[in-house]
């Protein structure tokens, strides 16, 4: 059976630091070291040939006072040698080393061609021992010393190879623990990253789909980085409209239901017992009257609600106009005079100017003044006035209107404007209300960029007030 393991992102990144850690120090252990060799024998190899010159330069200017000069020189060289590690051979035409500056070793005498009859023709010879002359392997230098046209001498300068080799995996030592130290500070460096980015994600993931599956009161953690504060924070208040838009989705159904159910029960009840003679034709128009007053509130109820739709989908879409709010606004009282004459209720105009020209969308305006008057003549008192007012200020125009009626509680003053919404102050007089006319007349004020604004104190009153851009 295969079990597939399912990794995680941070294991990956961990095994990618850790091979590509281990990889480095491969690298460097190899190659590198290599490399460094190489250098240190190229810059060794340049070094002896300038130390041969200066011994041929400082000893060997004249070839008739080299061999009574030997024994100083020894010791000289024997001084070169402790100095620098090389080993210095002089050695004549025939091959025959007639001083080594390594007294306790010392090869005098020692033809070099018995071991090696090519060496004195090279320049430089990598890794020789010349076949045991010397005791361990070594890079050999040999630099010729001519008087006119012939050569004097042979100055063979050699050194340790295995020295050179260590000086080399010292230099990568020293690369690779500074290169460890830099590996575990980015390690450090990299896991405090870690904790203080991927961790508050993940939070913040299990968060959001907990957001998703609707547990709106998961708590969401504080973090302390301002970038991971912020986007908790907007993950939070994304919830929160989430959990809103959910609690509206849900009313929004109950209300429609409560709203439609009503009407069509009466319709439905009526109508079957007239159907089914319960009901005496003689007095059937009585409840025809109330199935016609039902059909009147759903069809209200269902203009509402597609204005509603339409706006949310596409906005409100305005065809801007100038026009005199004044004379629109006597021309849409005038529609109410029947029903303030039945209630008794006169309306009091008060108009700052003769004429207050305003640019707006004329038929929505109307459609606004339609429901604020509506609203102030239902809920007003009998035998009360209504004034509506016009004031013009700051390029705008301001338009009152007041009732002198049963006010809206101050717990509720800022709930009138949400859907379906009614006080319940207003129930008992608001038989045909969808509770949608405030939502949409909040709608097409803003929409036009201005502002409604609503003062009321209970048993006394209530008062809206919009603003209108002034026409120029």
């Amino acid at each position: 059976m295969h079990f597939k393991i399912k990794r995680s992102l941070r294991f990956k990144f961990l095994m990618c630091y850790l091979i590509f850690t281990v990889f480095t120090v491969a690298l460097l252990n190899t190659y590198g070291h290599k490399l460094m060799y190489k250098k240190i024998l190229s810059d060794t190899e340049t070094n002896m040939y300038s130390e041969a010159d200066n011994i041929k330069t400082q000893y060997l200017a004249n070839a008739y006072l080299v061999n009574s000069a030997i024994p100083s020189m020894r010791k000289q060289f024997y001084s070169i040698q402790n100095a620098t590690g090389i080993r210095i051979w002089l050695s004549n035409t025939d091959s025959k080393i007639i001083l080594d500056s390594d007294i306790d070793k010392s090869k005098e005498n020692y033809k070099i061609n018995n071991y090696d009859s090519l060496l004195l023709s090279k320049q430089s010879v990598e890794n020789t021992d010349i076949n045991k002359l010397l005791s361990e392997k070594s890079l050999c230098i040999i630099y010729p010393v001519s008087s006119g046209l012939d050569i004097s001498f042979y100055i063979v300068l050699s050194t340790p190879t295995a020295s050179l080799h260590h000086r080399a995996v010292q230099y990568v030592d020293t690369i690779l623990i500074c290169y460890i130290i830099t590996s575990v500070i980015l390690f450090i460096f990299l896991l405090y990253l870690y904790l203080q980015t991927v961790i508050p994600l993940k939070s913040m993931q299990n968060a959001a789909k907990e957001y998703a599956a609707g547990h709106y009161d998961y708590p969401m953690p504080a973090y302390s980085g301002h970038d991971q504060a912020d986007l908790a924070g907007a993950i939070k208040y994304l919830a929160d409209k989430m959990k809103d838009t959910n609690d509206y989705q849900k009313n929004f159904i109950a209300n429609v239901s409560h709203d439609f159910r009503s009407p069509l029960t009466s319709i439905k009840g009526y109508t079957q017992a007239m159907a089914d003679g319960t009901i005496p034709p003689e007095i059937q128009g009585k409840y025809l009257d109330i199935i016609l007053f039902e059909v009147e509130r759903l069809t209200k109820l269902t203009n509402n609600l597609l204005s509603l739709s339409e706006f949310e989908n596409k906005g409100i879409p305005l065809e801007i106009s100038t026009f005199d709010i004044n004379s629109e606004l006597k021309r849409c009282l005038a529609t109410f005079e029947q029903r303030c004459t039945q209630k008794h209720i006169s309306l009091e105009i008060t108009f700052d100017a003769e004429v207050s020209l305003v640019d707006a969308d004329q038929s929505k305006i109307e459609q606004v003044i339609q429901n604020l008057v509506d609203n102030a003549i239902k809920f007003s008192h009998d035998n009360s006035t209504i004034d509506i007012h016009t004031k013009e200020k700051n390029q705008k125009v301001f338009i009152s209107i007041k009732d002198h009626g049963i006010g809206i509680p101050k717990e509720s003053l800022g709930k009138v404007w949400k859907r379906f919404y009614k006080t319940d102050l207003s129930r008992g007089k608001d038989k045909k209300g969808t509770g949608l006319g405030l939502s949409i007349t909040k709608e097409i004020i803003e929409n036009h960029g201005e502002n409604i604004n609503v003062i009321s104190t209970e048993g006394v009153g209530t008062e809206f007030i919009f603003s209108l851009p002034k026409h120029e």
